[in-house]
């Protein structure tokens, strides 16, 4: 097929690997899974510490049940992209060790106290499920199926993360101005976890015609506004001074300036030239180094690794 024909037949599902798709759609897909994927695994990292940290042993089980579903999402959607001819899986999971690879900017950040977790738990994957909500919806079918195990699982996430809000939120006041201090934070982040504004992304037009997105950035960074401000106000949250966020009396939404938000640390992330993000990259890296000998005798048995033979035995 060729680009028109592709954009005259998008919509939901309609593509799968059975079908001659043209170069530009298989790069444009692969681009938007991987970036996904390495999201999922990222964000996974930054968690893993709270297995051991948190305060209680159900919290200590639902981290690890949490971070085991996102390592378990980024191989679903590895495989999804891999569907597309371009990439193997294993050329991406190389290029996110080496640094190569780009991720969701708030997974470029460290998260060190407990007060933190909601930011991601909650409100990080609030918004992420607004956007992978739309994906189920995507014109890859390999794509949109990985995302009904996602969203399901993704949803019990969001659960959880609200369960430690509300325990933080209801504690001594110590604990809510900690918590609040963590929210003035992220807020920013949380914000342009949507991505740049409509007119300074590269990639909507193209992915939009193709059926891949079907949503702008500013939609659904406005969609998140709508539901998750008054979510924030209800668990005592004060919304910090910047960015400027007020409720329009218009068209009653919550409206964000702009403005306000730091996008030239935005571009710096998303360049993985952020401090942190050699940090994070770095964890990765060293985790690859760790598990290069278990990938070696999987894929050469007999030598030096474990043989078929020998496992029976």
């Amino acid at each position: 097929m060729d680009v028109e024909t592709v954009e005259a037949r998008a919509g939901p599902r309609e593509f799968g690997p059975g079908d001659d798709m043209p170069e530009e759609y298989r790069k444009a897909a692969t681009r938007m899974i991987q970036f996904h994927a390495n999201s999922e695994i990222m964000g996974a990292y930054l968690e893993r510490p709270f297995i051991r940290e948190a305060p209680s042993i159900d919290r200590k089980l639902a981290f690890s049940a949490k971070v085991q579903d996102e390592i378990g999402h980024g191989q679903l959607l590895y495989r999804a992209a891999e569907e597309l001819g371009v990439k193997t899986r294993e050329q991406m999971l190389d290029e996110l060790a080496r640094g190569e690879g780009k991720f969701l900017n708030c997974f470029h950040y460290p998260m060190e106290r407990w007060e933190e977790t909601p930011m991601i738990a909650f409100f990080v994957d609030g918004a992420a499920m607004r956007r992978q909500a739309t994906l189920k919806r995507t014109s890859w079918e390999p794509y949109a199926h990985a995302m009904d195990k996602i969203c399901f699982e993704e949803g019990f996430h969001i659960k959880h993360g609200e369960s430690i809000l509300r325990e933080l939120m209801t504690g001594p006041r110590a604990v809510q101005e900690r918590t609040q201090a963590a929210f003035e934070e992220w807020w920013p982040r949380i914000l342009q976890f949507f991505g740049p504004t409509d007119d300074q992304s590269t990639h909507h037009d193209f992915s939009a015609a193709v059926g891949l997105k079907t949503m702008t950035n500013d939609a659904l960074r406005q969609a998140f506004l709508n539901a998750y401000v008054p979510k924030a106000r209800q668990y005592g949250l004060e919304l910090p001074d910047e960015p400027r966020v007020y409720r329009d009396a218009e068209t009653d939404r919550w409206v964000v300036e702009q403005d306000d938000l730091d996008w030239d640390e935005f571009w710096t992330v998303a360049k993985n030239d952020y401090d942190g993000s050699h940090v994070q990259i770095g964890k990765r890296e060293r985790t690859q180094e760790a598990v290069e000998w278990v990938r070696d005798a999987i894929e050469s048995p007999g030598q030096g690794g474990v043989t078929p033979a020998a496992a029976d035995d």
